[in-house]
């Protein structure tokens, strides 16, 4: 049986979705007052690990990060605490872009041979 009706979801563009999870984002700040910088520390942290197999590419994912948020290079290293509000709040929206572009990825992914 057939549901009849309009779609329950529809597809959105890589920018309609960032509006939508920087919206979230904004939502839970005001809303549930959450402090997502401990959340931060950790996936900083995670990525800047020595003993991580690929720390190199992982050291160059959180620069990509902080390129994108438009944090100057000379504060690459800086704890999150150490980071301004607005430099946090453009690093959030730099990891929602990521979030909203890797939905786009292919599924099933090969390597070339």
């Amino acid at each position: 049986m057939a549901i009849d009706g309009a779609a329950a979801t529809v597809p959105l563009s890589p920018g309609e979705r960032l509006d939508g999870l920087n919206h979230i984002a904004e939502l839970r700040a005001k809303v549930f007052g959450l402090n997502i910088e401990p959340e931060l520390e950790r996936f900083i942290k995670d990525l800047r690990d020595p003993r991580d197999v690929n720390n190199k590419q992982n050291e160059r994912v959180l620069a990509a990060l902080f390129f994108m948020a438009k944090i100057p290079v000379e504060r690459h290293g800086v704890n999150i605490s150490d980071l301004t509000t607005d430099e946090k709040r453009e690093l959030v929206k730099a990891m929602n872009h990521f979030r909203a572009v890797v939905s786009l990825f292919p599924k099933r992914l090969t390597m070339p041979y």
